[in-house]
């Protein structure tokens, strides 16, 4: 029974702390606390809800003044520092809260140049107070000793690199984006992009537009006249570039890279009268190596004799005539290199 009531008395003890510890940090000891200015950020915060126009706006800034300075003064009550260095975590949450302030959007919250600026924002809030001299009433400016201006400079230094490397990211995330082609390009010796897939090894929008384009060439051969076929064939860097150019257009549009794919025709003849005509998406962008690197997509054309209506009731072999028939490659081949010339 003893051991019962012991373990009864122990949890209310342990209740008792846990509500004294809780009540020590909702409950300010006075009216000018740290506590006030988050209450008074979320009343904000509150009122802002159902207000309009200007007058909103007005109290959603109050809020986020009055949710900095409250989360500013918590934190530096009894600072913990970052490891290696004399920033309070306090003066990373602080640097947080202003850099979204200051550059998020209603929209994005949290933007790339948010998480740029918060190391940098987060150093300045961390030497402030190397500054200033005295209490929260009494205070006065002051010029930090020398070994104290070291390390800010050190600290804002380190920070601004860091913000540095922060906005290399994304500006290269950003260009793969626009460019996403870039990555089929060998990155062996880069410190700064690593391939996870090893289909990027193939620039995905050149063989899009091989995909493409390739019915819209059938179209224009298959079953045509072989006379027809041939005068286009003549023409084919022309017809050729067109189609390419429209593919193009439709299928990368949302792309910045667009303008750095050309296609070109090569056309060979073979020994049974047909003709191989070769579809070239070739890539104009940045490469590592100079000649850069282009895709393949071959068809075969042959003309294949057919019967005319007249030939129907006819065994006049000139009563037959010769259409174009066209086979391509299901698959576009990956070429480094230069595209060979135009003959």
């Amino acid at each position: 029974m003893n051991v019962l009531f012991k373990d009864f008395f122990g949890i209310v003890k342990i209740v008792e702390d846990v509500y004294a510890r809780v009540r020590k940090i909702l409950v300010p000891s006075q009216a000018y606390a740290w506590q006030t200015l988050i209450y008074l950020s979320v009343f904000s915060g509150f009122l802002s809800y159902f207000a309009n126009g200007y007058i909103r706006d007005i109290i959603a800034f109050c809020g986020w003044l009055f949710l900095i300075a409250g989360t500013a003064w918590y934190t530096t009550d009894d600072p913990i520092r970052v490891p290696g260095t004399f920033m309070p975590v306090g003066a990373l949450i602080t640097g947080f809260l202003v850099s979204v302030f200051a550059f998020g959007n209603q929209q994005d919250v949290i933007t790339p140049r948010t998480i740029v600026l918060w190391p940098t924002i987060s150093a300045l809030i961390t030497a402030i107070p190397e500054f200033v001299e005295g209490t929260d009433t009494d205070s006065k400016a002051q010029i930090p000793k020398p070994e104290v201006r070291q390390k800010i400079l050190i600290l804002v230094a380190s920070c601004m690199i860091l913000s540095c490397w922060l906005q290399f990211y994304f500006v290269m995330d950003k260009w793969l984006k626009e460019y996403p082609s870039l990555l089929a390009d060998n990155f062996q010796r880069s410190t700064f992009v690593r391939r996870t897939d090893i289909s990027e090894k193939v620039p995905k929008n050149g063989v899009i537009i091989l995909d493409k384009l390739q019915p819209l060439v059938e179209q224009q051969i298959d079953g045509r006249p072989w006379s027809q076929v041939e005068k286009w064939l003549l023409d084919a860097k022309l017809q050729v570039g067109n189609l390419g150019n429209r593919v193009i257009e439709k299928h990368l549009g949302q792309y910045e890279e667009k303008a750095l794919w050309q296609v070109e025709p090569r056309v060979t003849n073979t020994k049974s009268g047909g003709y191989v005509l070769d579809l070239l998406s070739i890539w104009r962008g940045p490469s590592s190596s100079q000649k850069g690197y282009y895709l393949k997509k071959s068809c075969r054309i042959d003309p294949v004799a057919t019967s005319t209506k007249k030939a129907i009731t006819s065994t006049n072999p000139e009563d037959k005539i010769a259409v174009g028939e066209i086979e391509c490659d299901r698959v576009s081949k990956f070429i480094a290199g230069s595209p060979p010339p135009q003959q």
